[in-house]
């Protein structure tokens, strides 16, 4: 049974295609050196236009004069939302935006925004040396160094030196950590439950946040931060795995690329945290086989986090305490415990 492997390696050469989603320009060459937060590739802008009927919309008769609901003036650029005429009375009408644009004409009670949709751009992810470039579709950026993937990300990317605040893999974010000597720095705490704490690290101008895990009422405010917030095992209290620990702390001072984005299974993608190191390592299998020795990670309750390696494939189906049959093996825990776990529930780590 092959599954997704999980990356945690102290050293492996990392090589990531970055495509863009139609033909558009590559902006770097093979062989140079990019940066985490640097645009390799984007599509063009394009335009498109859109037809707001005014009587229609604000329900005006043949007679009304149209300039007394709408004040707007040919070449005038709007942005979405805004007002383009409204009808007072007792049922006030409004008529609003829906793109970003620029206002081409006026006529007939009708209004035509030419709507501009910005370029989509691929950024390069991680420091590292464009490998290939793929005309007018993208690059390969390969690097060697250590390499963490994590479960969930706030879609930012960005670098910067790591300063640890965490002990122990369990050491909770409070506010009272931060401060501004930490300004332009990438932090790593075990778990965050205050909001506070992700407040001041906007306040400090962090450069980019990991953590083991984080309560899931704080991920709305995550998503609004403006650096990087990558988490690495779940959400709730759940500590840093011993392996990802053990790579971090000994990282401390070091230069890291926080790549946050959004957990893709479709596409292969999900968050990433590279240590670019003066070394050579070899590519490692993002497949592997549900066996005896594997090293996995737990995601069953009340084993979340836990870390250890499978003694035994069990064959065939096996019942579980919740009554249901499935496949399972048996898995010895770091602290020398062994449990049953469904293969489903076991994240295999390499």
């Amino acid at each position: 049974m092959q599954t997704p492997v999980t990356h945690i390696l102290p050293l492996t050469l990392i090589r990531r295609v970055r495509l863009l989603p139609a033909p558009g320009k590559v902006l770097v060459r093979a062989g140079q050196e990019v940066h985490a937060a640097d645009v390799v590739a984007e599509t063009a802008s394009h335009q498109r236009h859109v037809l707001l009927d005014v009587r229609r919309a604000l329900q005006l008769s043949a007679d009304e004069d149209l300039k007394q609901v709408f004040d707007r003036k040919v070449g005038e650029k709007i942005q979405k939302g805004d007002l383009i005429a409204q009808k007072g009375g007792l049922f006030k009408r409004v008529l609003v935006s829906p793109e970003d644009g620029v206002i081409l004409a006026v006529m007939g009670g009708q209004v035509l925004i030419e709507a501009v949709t910005p370029p989509t751009q691929i950024f390069a992810g991680f420091d590292g040396r464009v490998a290939e470039v793929i005309a007018d579709q993208g690059v390969v950026i390969e690097t060697h160094g250590a390499l963490l993937q994590g479960v969930w990300g706030n879609n930012q990317i960005g670098n910067g030196l790591l300063i640890s605040l965490a002990k122990s893999p369990a050491d909770d974010l409070s506010s009272s950590l931060l401060d501004v000597s930490m300004r332009g720095a990438v932090l790593l705490a075990g778990t965050c439950s205050e909001a506070s704490a992700l407040e001041m690290a906007r306040d400090i101008h962090l450069r980019g946040l990991i953590l083991g895990s984080i309560s899931a009422h704080l991920i709305p405010l995550a998503e609004k931060l403006e650096f990087p917030v990558m988490v690495l095992e779940g959400f709730g209290q759940i500590p840093i795995s011993t392996p990802a620990f053990r790579i971090l702390s000994t990282s401390e001072k070091r230069e890291v690329c926080l790549n946050a984005t959004r957990w893709d299974a479709f596409h292969g993608e999900r968050p990433e945290l590279v240590i670019p190191l003066p070394a050579q390592g070899e590519v490692a299998q993002d497949l592997a086989a549900l066996q005896a020795g594997r090293k996995v990670r737990l995601t069953l309750a009340p084993w979340v986090g836990a870390v250890g390696s499978i003694e035994q494939m069990l064959p065939g189906q096996t019942a579980l305490p919740n009554g249901l049959r499935a496949p399972a093996a048996r898995v010895r825990l770091e602290n020398g415990e062994v449990h049953t776990v469904p293969s489903v529930n076991l994240d295999v780590l390499e």
